[in-house]
């Protein structure tokens, strides 16, 4: 019988035997070979050789000859005798060697040709779903960080310079994109298999391996690159900062006049902003300092952590604007999505309902939630609608998606893996055009849970440094938004370009 290796289960103790026989063997001859030597040793008694005696009878051969022929024979039988002696043990010691020679060439021929791979008995088990699973989450976290980080430092570096760590980045983007849909269907249930399950979430830890590699390849091309003028990339810094707070000022009002127009609050966004900005405004004092004083790690340790909060600032920013231009488009459709729905024979029967509450809402109202109840009542799946109807429902997802990512990039110290992996899903689903709007639904439904999962993580994210007074303005926004690591009293060092093995290579004082 054999074992599930392809091996006899007792292989090992017949190489042990085989192996003892030819020892026992060689041995054997050893000291076969030796006895007669020993015997015939210097100083050591010998039996003497039997003599004709004197009294043999006369009719045998008495002559001085016939005794010398008698000894002359006697010595030729022992030297045919220690010569048997001698050829005996070699022939058992000859057969011994060929014999465990056989049993080597016959144990490695079978070795190399067998097919079943020898698994040694002592290899670890494999981890078992949960263990995969934890081991999944925290890769993704893990590997969104290091995509977002990375995009951050490179759009501080010009588009023509760098191609060569946009293309890792772009890799590193779609390997991300990938894990995020396995881990999403398995978070589905899809596989039900256990071991399917195990293969899938493998799959995810091994694609965000392979985005960090890639990432971490480019970094040191890329310090490089960003090092050829000293005091560049600071110029570059200082003067998005200054950009960026003359739009931040502008964005305030912007969202004064959002809440009374159309009782939208966008008050986070700016509040975010501004903090991130007076945390780079201390950032870039201190890379100036160290640029004039000729301490480029200091520099850059400054500078990177800056540039990360003018980064966050700017989303910020940006989403105040973008929010407010889908607004007034918003409430520009609302009429014709109206029209459009109650001339639809085929609505269902609340969609009338639905309808009608929407047209007597009192006041400033917010008109992208209007065209979300507008779309939901009369959405019928498999069917196409009015034209109107589904440019209603695309800006309703884009604006829930473009929301939470924007949530989610200024607070990633906090958040975990299911509203990271509910974003990316609401990102796919908007990719995926349809003249149904069942794609366009979908992705506003992930997006509006990824909002919900976010803020729950950070509504249960112990605010860092609270007990720690006296720290710098904005400390604890950049550690919560991921711009500083939070390993040390003064926030850690900044993130980078990069993967696991350089992300956090500007951490030296």
């Amino acid at each position: 019988m054999t074992s599930t290796l392809g091996r006899p289960r007792h292989a090992t103790a017949h190489r042990r035997v085989r192996v003892a026989h030819a020892l026992t063997g060689g041995a054997a001859a050893a000291v076969w070979l030796l006895l007669p030597a020993t015997a015939h040793a210097p100083g050591h008694p010998v039996a003497a050789p039997p003599t004709v005696s004197a009294t043999v009878p006369a009719r045998a051969d008495t002559s001085p000859a016939g005794t010398t022929r008698t000894a002359v024979g006697f010595g030729a039988a022992e030297r045919d005798g220690a010569a048997v002696d001698l050829a005996l043990p070699l022939v058992v010691a000859v057969a011994a060697v060929l014999g465990a020679g056989y049993g080597y060439v016959r144990r490695t021929r079978r070795l190399r040709t067998r097919t079943t791979p020898a698994v040694p008995p002592s290899a670890p088990p494999e981890p078992g779903t949960g263990e995969l699973e934890r081991r999944a989450r925290a890769a993704l976290v893990d590997a969104d960080d290091w995509v977002r980080a990375s995009a951050e430092e490179l759009s501080y570096v010009p588009e023509a310079e760098g191609g060569a760590a946009r293309e890792a980045l772009r890799a590193a983007e779609t390997e991300l994109a990938a894990a995020f849909a396995l881990f999403h269907r398995c978070a589905e249930g899809v596989p039900e298999d256990a071991h399917a399950r195990r293969q899938a979430l493998a799959g995810v830890i091994g694609r965000c391996e392979e985005a960090g590699r890639r990432l971490d390849a480019q970094a040191p091309a890329l310090d490089r690159l960003r090092g050829l003028e000293p005091g560049a990339p600071l110029a570059v810094a200082e003067r998005r900062f200054r950009e960026l707070t003359a739009r931040a000022a502008a964005a305030q009002g912007t969202v004064a006049a959002l809440r009374e127009r159309y009782g939208v609050r966008a008050d986070r966004c700016t509040e975010v902003a501004l903090d991130r900005l007076v945390f780079a405004t201390a950032r870039l004092n201190e890379a100036r300092r160290a640029v004039d004083a000729g301490d480029g790690r200091a520099a850059a340790r400054q500078l990177r952590a800056a540039e990360g909060a003018i980064a966050q600032a700017g989303v910020q920013v940006d989403g105040v604007e973008r929010l407010a231009a889908r607004l007034a488009e918003a409430a520009g459709l609302v009429p014709a999505a109206l029209a459009a729905a109650e001339q639809d024979p085929a609505a269902p029967a609340r969609a009338e309902e639905v309808l009608a509450a929407v047209r007597e809402v009192p006041g400033p109202y917010d008109p992208l939630e209007a065209l979300r109840r507008i779309t939901g009542a009369v959405r019928r799946p498999g069917q196409a609608r009015a034209e109107v109807l589904h440019e209603a429902a695309r800006l309703v997802a884009e604006s829930a998606v473009d929301e939470a990512a924007d949530y989610i990039a200024v607070r990633r110290g906090a958040v975990g893996v299911d509203a990271r992996t509910l974003l990316a899903a609401a990102r796919q689903a908007l990719a995926a055009r349809d003249r149904e709007g069942e794609h366009d639904a979908e992705a506003d439904v992930l997006a509006r849970r990824a909002l919900e999962s976010a803020e729950a993580d950070v509504g249960a994210y112990p605010a860092p440094y609270a007990e720690e007074p006296g720290h710098p303005a904005g400390l604890a926004g950049a550690v919560l938004g991921g711009v500083l690591l939070g390993a040390e009293p003064d926030g850690g060092p900044p993130v980078s370009y990069g993967g696991p093995a350089t992300r956090d290579r500007r951490g030296l004082p």
